[in-house]
């Protein structure tokens, strides 16, 4: 069973910045196209940004030029630097893996909290 584990998250005022790491376990890592989602309360989830087994990267316009996906497939790990948080940022943010070709090889992560506010 694949394992994602998230973590980083925090409080953090506006203005503040924090990386958000999710350690992947028991997948061969670069085969994975890796992303990071979030969920507001009462919102549904959405897409943060993605980043394919390419490196290729996809981001939600509301993120764009603030937040940064990266991967380290020698380390399994997929990270979100997030900088010039606002508090609309506040979210459970959720770690995500597909297979590249096998697309229903769909995991989650637990969930990190990210709490933007003075």
């Amino acid at each position: 069973q694949v394992q994602l584990v998230e973590s980083g998250g925090g409080l953090v005022e506006p203005g503040g910045s924090l990386r958000l790491s999710c350690a992947a376990s028991r997948i061969i890592f670069s085969f994975w196209n890796m992303g990071w989602y979030r969920q507001a309360p009462g919102k549904q989830r959405e897409l943060v940004a993605t980043i394919r087994s390419s490196g290729s990267t996809n981001y939600a316009d509301s993120v764009k030029g603030r937040f940064t996906i990266s991967r380290d497939n020698a380390k399994n790990t997929v990270y979100l630097q997030m900088n010039s948080l606002k508090p609309e940022d506040t979210a459970v943010y959720y770690c995500n893996a597909v297979h590249v070709t096998i697309t229903n090889y769909n995991y989650w992560g637990q969930g990190t909290q990210v709490t933007v506010s003075s």
